[in-house]
């Protein structure tokens, strides 16, 4: 069977599920408005076929018990699916309606997101090609930001940290934001933007911290410190606050790390709520939520950025009309036998069949959440 991109699909049967979950320490502690995280929670999904193809995801779980519920609900939905051929269009309609019930969200949603991922995989691997060219894209380098580090501190260790996070050649860092003032706030983005050559962008992240009228006050604040977005000022469901910032202010507000679905994001961009979407492809429903969200963005002309899972991101937005930036994280690269690479600021998208995934079995062992 050829898909629509050309390449012949090999026809391959769900067989079962194995799973790894992990706690990687990070390179640098990441303190938010909400919470300081010190060890990524992952959960490594290996999709069996009875072809002898292994399709592979993952999901960063946020904390540790999430990565359990995440694996209940996973393997559930694989029991549901078993013995049926790899067509990942046909199973997420299968499986949402099973989930109706209880709701395709959260936990529900990341496991039928990641089990998607999975199933892509596991097809551009029998097909002996990178998932992006089964995508109908050709693998090419993505832009780049890190955003492995910068979380809340002082403005001279924010400063160092982000001279830090520039090796590689990145052009771009993140900057989370959300002290109890506006004016530490400042302190922080003018020492960090003081170190950092004109050239580099800087984007701020709120995580959700402020008020409607606070993100519109620090936001004009924050317009001329030279920022490239603003990120997740308010709670980020409220699209109509979103809009009511989004308007306020000559800085882009983005959105869309916490897109519960394409459908979400068609409700926000309906409602004006942002002026840039950066989904996450493990709650916007994996490889197909992705590519149904894609087509929205480019059909209003928006920039499309990822949100963590940069192994598979790379691959999604090379296959992204509006491919904008990729947000890069290094908290895989303990867990895997051939990390993404960054070069210049680049990701490059490694010339290897699937999106890349190979775990390193010795560091899945060491770090095991069941050790």
């Amino acid at each position: 069977m050829a898909h629509q991109s050309g390449v012949r699909l090999p026809p391959l049967t769900i067989k079962g599920v194995k799973t790894s979950a992990v706690e990687v320490p990070m390179t640098y502690p990441l303190g938010t408005s909400a919470d300081v995280v010190k060890r990524a929670p992952l959960l490594l999904i290996d999709l069996e076929t009875d072809d002898g193809v292994t399709g592979r995801s993952y999901v960063f779980c946020y904390r540790s018990s999430g990565a359990r519920a995440i694996d209940a609900v996973l393997r559930d939905a694989v029991s549901l699916v078993k013995g049926e051929s790899v067509a990942p269009l046909e199973i997420r309609a299968k499986l949402e309606r099973r989930f109706a019930l209880i709701g395709v969200a959260s936990v529900v949603r990341m496991a039928l997101s990641a089990l998607d991922a999975a199933l892509w995989d596991a097809l551009a691997m029998g097909a002996g090609v990178p998932l992006a060219t089964l995508l109908g894209a050709k693998p090419k380098p993505i832009p780049a930001y890190n955003s492995s580090g910068l979380g809340l501190m002082s403005p001279e260790a924010a400063a160092d940290e982000a001279e830090k996070l520039l090796a590689r050649g990145f052009r771009a860092i993140k900057l989370r934001l959300g002290y109890p003032s506006l004016e530490q706030d400042l302190a922080v983005t003018r020492a960090v933007r003081k170190r950092l050559p004109d050239a580099v962008e800087l984007p701020v992240d709120y995580n959700q911290a402020l008020t409607v009228a606070e993100a519109i006050h620090r936001g004009r604040a924050l317009e001329s410190e030279g920022i490239a977005w603003l990120e997740e000022p308010i709670r980020h469901g409220d699209y109509a606050g979103n809009a009511a910032v989004a308007r306020a202010l000559d800085v882009p507000l983005q959105l869309g790390e916490n897109f519960n679905g394409p459908e979400e994001m068609a409700e926000a961009l309906g409602a004006g709520a942002c002026d840039y979407v950066m989904p996450d492809a493990n709650r916007i429903g994996g490889v197909s939520g992705w590519m149904q969200a894609a087509g929205m963005a480019a059909a209003r002309r928006m920039e499309m950025s990822s949100h963590l899972l940069p192994e598979l991101s790379a691959h999604l937005l090379a296959a992204t009309p509006t491919c904008h930036k990729l947000e890069y994280v290094d908290w895989a690269d303990a867990i895997l036998e051939e990390p993404l690479q960054i070069q210049d600021g680049f990701a490059r998208i490694p010339d290897r069949p699937g999106s890349g995934l190979l775990w390193r079995s010795e560091a899945v062992k060491a770090l095991s959440m069941d050790r």
